[in-house]
């Protein structure tokens, strides 16, 4: 149908797109990566490998931050994306909540279900080899018993995550723990933390004042309680690298300044896909115009009738 065929025109645009912004190489790996992963050539990128790990894994994130390298994460939510993402050579792959507001329409985190990040995890799982999948435990998956989070988290674990991330300092310590003691890496996340957006009062910085003690209590705590790595969230840069000094952990900061053990981003933030951003990124690209433009084109081209051309089609 003209639906179907508008909508592979539209997705081979897209994901042409994207691997020249992401990447200069042009033969940054071949569409069997999305289909066959385990059949894929190994991603070739300016920005090889971590410790030439076939996997990323927990003590590769450990190792990184006693050597002083940065780590990079970017959110995937597709199988489309999260390819091309692990070919330029990020570390880790955040199946973030953020699936909500950035693909699913909604206007904050807390509608998105375990059934969504399950459908999200799986897709990003199936079409990667290499970088570390973290998985979000998404709002009311988690927080009133260890045992809800443990049946939640291995759910997305099953699915092909190899962490949960979930939000919380002192008061999920314990949830934290009974996950770790249960065999699954956990990443906390402290700061803003978007799941408590109504309490917070909105997108703000967080560990001013008083607010740094508390950060620091809720550092220690779920260091102590077994997360192998904690995302700080809009957080005064001085506080964040005090805590990056003091921990054992890696830390991973966005919005919390240059000093964190790595850097987190929105992947459709840092590749330019919409006109606002939030005032830590840089857009390292203009996804959302090229993919304008190449719309544009195909509209333009469809209505003069110079698409399809004699090499898209057969007479017999």
């Amino acid at each position: 149908s003209c639906a179907v065929f508008f909508s592979s025109i539209t997705s081979f645009l897209f994901f042409s797109k994207l691997v020249i912004l992401v990447s200069n190489s042009s033969n940054l790996f071949s569409l069997s990566h999305i289909t066959n992963p385990e059949g894929a050539a190994p991603a070739s990128s300016s920005n090889p490998p971590l410790f030439n790990a076939r996997r990323m894994r927990v003590q590769h994130i450990a190792r990184a931050k006693a050597e002083g390298i940065p780590l990079t994460m970017l959110t995937a939510y597709d199988a489309l994306t999260a390819p091309i993402l692990e070919a330029a050579g990020v570390d880790m792959l955040l199946i973030g909540d953020s699936l909500g507001n950035v693909i699913l329409g909604h206007s904050s985190t807390l509608p998105v279900t375990l059934e969504d990040m399950e459908r999200a995890t799986a897709a990003v799982a199936r079409s990667t080899s290499r970088v570390m999948i973290v998985a979000d435990l998404p709002f009311g998956t988690y927080e009133d018993s260890p045992e809800h989070a443990f049946a939640s988290a291995t759910r997305l674990m099953k699915a092909g995550a190899h962490a949960v991330k979930l939000e919380g300092g002192e008061a999920r310590a314990h949830i934290i723990a009974a996950l770790t003691a249960a065999g699954i890496p956990v990443c906390a996340h402290l700061g803003y933390t978007p799941q408590s957006e109504n309490t917070l009062g909105g997108p703000r910085m967080q560990g001013r004042g008083d607010g740094a003690d508390q950060l620091r209590r809720d550092s220690l705590a779920v260091q102590e309680a077994g997360a192998f790595a904690v995302v700080f969230e809009m957080v005064p840069a001085a506080i964040a690298t005090e805590l990056t000094q003091t921990l054992s952990i890696a830390t991973i900061g966005i919005g919390a300044g240059p000093n964190t053990d790595g850097q987190v981003l929105v992947w459709s933030d840092m590749a330019g896909y919409s006109d606002w951003t939030p005032s830590f990124v840089h857009k390292f690209g203009q996804l959302g115009q090229a993919l304008h433009e190449a719309a544009s084109d195909y509209v333009g081209s469809v209505r003069e009738r110079s698409f399809p051309g004699p090499e898209n089609y057969k007479n017999d």
